[in-house]
């Protein structure tokens, strides 16, 4: 996220008015500048004194606040943000932002801005369900206003449904994607992350220590930059990212069926998932017990799925991963050759695996350029940057 960005967190009355707190801490964390204006009724919720100390600035609550030198708080706290956020969004408020009601110093700031406005709505399913709010929350997307969720699951009230707010995380990493600018805007982009299991019995397996943390990354920072981004993910304890579709593919056949079955209206194709190179020839149905005696497991070796998706007749731009132990710059650029690939990412499998940060250099038809050591998401950032710029 660019750093200097100005928000405008406003805050109405509900339960999920504790979560902002959380929100404050990671925009501020990310060097973002926070202003928070409440309605009375937040203040019920959670207290100014907390956001204040939060977010390091005065809290705004009235229309009437002297410190305010023209004694137009209304206009003076919008004219400086890139973004004004509500959350939560009561649906009261909602109904007010439709009507363009302006009867306290948020609804008035909402009008008057000349900024995008972010909506996280927060209530009981069954106020989300009514008529009337549904009517709302068209309305407000017919006027252009991004609607932040809601997320499905258990509510304060005890009820389990669609209506409440999305976690703070997420919510960050929505506003973050608000503002990345839309470079792959229109493109579609096919992304394998994670590693692959390959059953030897029931409970064995041939792996690798692949995380999936670079992939995930590269198809979170995608779907930040736009594109309509499909996930293939192997074994991995990573949450989903928002907004990308996830196919669940654990052995290297499995990721080879969903690759195949979705590429064709693909404009990108990443492949970074850690595929086996070899799989059992035969899968013991039972469990394997333990004997005194040696035991040899027959390999086959696995489709290479990169290598069948550059040789289509129309293939999409493809974009390898390489991780050597040795030799990077040598076996990346041969492997780059011999699948014709346009682009492939070369890192030391010790300065990656596992682990948050990355060290990579990408080879292109013009050479190599290396990038710093970073963390996976700035070097998610930075790839696709240089893919949108190949394209």
């Amino acid at each position: 996220m660019q750093k200097n960005k100005s928000i405008v967190l406003g805050i109405t009355g509900g339960i999920a008015a504790y979560k902002a707190a959380e929100l404050v801490r990671l925009l501020v964390k990310a060097n973002i500048d926070v202003q928070v204006a409440m309605t009375e009724a937040a203040c019920q919720f959670i207290t100014p004194v907390t956001m204040q100390a939060l977010s390091g600035k005065p809290v705004f609550k009235g229309m009437w606040d002297a410190s305010i030198a023209n004694g137009m708080p209304h206009i003076e706290l919008s004219r400086a943000a890139d973004a004004i956020v509500i959350a939560p969004a009561s649906a009261d408020f909602i109904a007010k932002l439709v009507h363009g009601r302006a009867d306290d110093l948020l609804s008035t700031l909402c009008l008057a801005r000349d900024c995008p406005l972010l909506v996280a709505p927060a209530m009981n399913k069954q106020m989300w369900d009514n008529p009337a709010t549904q009517r709302n929350i068209a309305q407000l997307n017919t006027d252009g206003i991004t609607m932040l969720g809601p997320d499905s699951g258990e509510q304060a009230c005890g009820e389990i449904g669609l209506g409440r707010m999305l976690e703070p995380e997420d919510l960050f990493n929505l506003i973050q994607a608000h503002f990345q600018p839309k470079v792959l805007a229109g493109k579609k982009m096919l992304v394998t992350a994670g590693a692959t299991l390959e059953m030897i019995d029931p409970v064995r397996a041939i792996t690798n220590l692949s995380s999936g943390k670079m992939g995930y990354a590269i198809a979170q920072a995608a779907f930040e930059m736009g594109a309509d981004v499909t996930l293939v993910s192997g074994a991995s304890t990573l949450k989903p990212p928002l907004g990308v579709k996830l196919i669940s593919a654990t052995s290297a056949d499995l990721m080879y069926f969903s690759v195949m079955q979705n590429i064709a209206a693909q404009d990108i194709f990443i492949s970074v998932a850690a595929v086996a190179d070899y799989s059992p020839v035969e899968t013991s149905s039972q469990k394997i017990k333990k004997s005194k005696s040696s035991l040899t497991i027959e390999l086959k070796p696995n489709k290479d799925i990169l290598a069948e998706v550059a040789s289509l007749p129309n293939p999409p731009f493809c974009v390898g991963f390489a991780a050597e132990t040795e030799n990077l710059l040598e076996y990346a650029e041969a492997k780059r050759k011999s699948k014709k690939l346009p682009l492939i990412v070369a890192n030391l499998m010790r300065d990656s695996m596992g682990q948050d940060e990355n060290s990579v250099t990408l080879l292109d038809d013009k050479g190599t350029h290396t990038l710093p050591r970073l963390p996976k998401q700035s070097v998610a950032e930075l790839l696709l940057q240089h893919i949108a710029g190949m394209i």
